[in-house]
C-alpha cells in the first residue's frame, strides 16, 4: 500500500530573496475552524542555514488560502537558540503546543556543503524546546523538555494524557548500546511530569529498526492520531544509503510503549521528481497530520526542499497495518 500524492504537489516551495529563498520544507500541522495550519522549516540561505518557521493556511481541499510574508517563529540567540527546526504541533485541551528542534549549531547538509565548497562543522547535539499558543499566531516559549544529554530531533506530544500524565514520543539519537536495548536510534515514550521545564521520566523503549529501508534509524512523525483500534503513529526510517521513508504502527491506547501492528514495507518512498531530487535526495519527511471526514492527510518534507501531501481513508490505513502487521 502507498498513500495517494496530491495531484499539486510540492504545496509549498522557496519564494522571495531573504528567509524563504532555498528552502520551504518538513511541515507540521493542525486543523482548526475549517481550515489547515502549516508551520513549515524555512532556510534562508545555504552558508549559515539557520532556519525559522513560516505559516501557511489551506483549506480542505489542499487550495493554499494565506501565506505569511515573515516567519511566525525563530531562534532566540538569548536562549542560545541559533536555529529552530522540524516542528510538530499538538492540541491539548483548548490550547496548541508546539515542540521543535534547538540547533546551536546549523550547517548546511553534506550534500550541499561539497556542491558549494563549505567546510564541515563541529556539531553541537541538539534538543527540543516547547512552546505554547492560544491563537496559533502568539507563541510562548515554556523550555527544555527532553534530557540534557541527549541528542534529540523528533519529538511529539500525544494529543491527551495517558495514566493522566503527559506523554509524547521523542528519538534520543545518541541513546544506543546494550544499556538502552538498541544498537540504532529508536523510538522511546515518556511522561512529563508539567509540559515546560519539567521532569522527562518513565522512558520506554518503543520500536528499534528492524527493516532494510530503517535499517539506519527510525523516528516519529506527527503526533500520534487515536482511533479505536489504537495510536496510529506515522513516522520515518532510514536505511544505510540515508533514503527516509514513511512507515505506520498502531500503538496501544492505555499503554503507547507497547506496539499492537506495525508494517514490514514503508507506505510512502521517494519516486516523485520532488522527492528524489532537492537538497538532500530521496528524502520524504513526515511531520504534519490532520483528518477531515474520514480522510487523512500527511504532510511532509520533499528532499528538504519543498512541502508535500498524500491523503488515504484513515480506517483504511488503520486496517491495512493491522492486517499486514508484520509481527503476526
Amino acid at each position: 500500500m502507498e498513500l495517494k500524492r496530491y495531484e499539486g504537489n510540492p504545496i509549498l516551495e522557496p519564494r522571495g530573496y531573504d528567509w524563504e529563498a532555498v528552502g520551504t520544507f518538513n511541515p507540521t500541522s493542525i486543523y482548526e475552524d475549517g481550515k489547515i495550519h502549516l508551520f513549515y522549516r524555512a532556510v534562508a540561505d545555504y552558508q549559515g542555514y539557520v532556519s525559522q518557521l513560516g505559516h501557511a493556511i489551506f483549506d480542505d481541499k489542499l487550495n493554499l488560502v494565506q501565506r505569511d510574508e515573515a516567519p511566525c517563529f525563530g531562534p532566540d540567540i538569548k536562549l542560545w537558540e541559533n536555529s529552530v527546526e522540524d516542528a510538530r504541533i499538538t492540541k491539548i485541551d483548548d490550547e496548541f503546543y508546539m515542540t521543535y528542534v534547538i540547533t546551536p549549531t546549523p550547517a548546511p547538509p553534506g550534500a550541499v556543503r561539497v556542491r558549494l565548497g563549505i567546510p564541515k562543522r563541529e556539531e553541537a547535539i541538539t534538543r527540543i524546546g516547547l512552546a505554547r499558543s492560544h491563537d496559533l499566531r502568539n507563541f510562548t516559549r515554556l523550555g527544555i523538555i527532553t534530557p540534557y544529554n541527549a541528542n534529540e530531533r523528533d519529538t511529539v506530544l500525544f494529543p491527551e494524557k495517558i495514566a493522566g500524565k503527559y506523554a509524547g514520543l521523542h528519538r534520543p539519537g545518541n541513546w544506543v548500546g546494550a544499556m538502552y536495548g538498541t544498537e540504532l536510534p529508536g523510538i522511546w515514550f515518556a511522561y512529563f511530569d508539567k509540559l515546560g521545564n519539567g521532569r522527562i521520566y518513565g522512558n520506554r523503549l518503543v520500536m528499534a529498526p528492524e527493516e532494510e529501508w530503517e535499517s539506519y534509524k527510525i523516528g516519529p512523525g506527527p503526533a500520534p492520531i487515536k482511533t479505536e483500534r489504537g495510536w496510529l503513529l506515522i513516522y520515518h526510517g532510514v536505511d544505510r544509503d540515508r533514503v527516509y521513508r514513511a512507515g505506520a504502527a498502531l500503538l496501544d491506547l492505555e499503554e503507547p510503549w507497547k506496539v499492537i501492528a506495525r508494517t514490514k514495507d514503508p507506505i510512502l518512498e521517494p519516486e516523485a521528481d520532488y522527492e528524489v531530487k532537492g537538497d538532500v535526495p530521496n528524502v520524504v519527511f513526515p511531520e504534519g497530520a490532520v483528518v477531515i471526514a474520514g480522510k487523512l492527510f500527511i504532510f511532509y518534507g520533499g528532499a528538504d526542499r519543498v512541502c508535500c501531501a498524500a491523503t488515504v481513508p484513515l480506517n483504511q490505513l488503520v486496517d491495512y497495518v493491522i492486517e499486514n502487521n508484520k509481527y503476526s
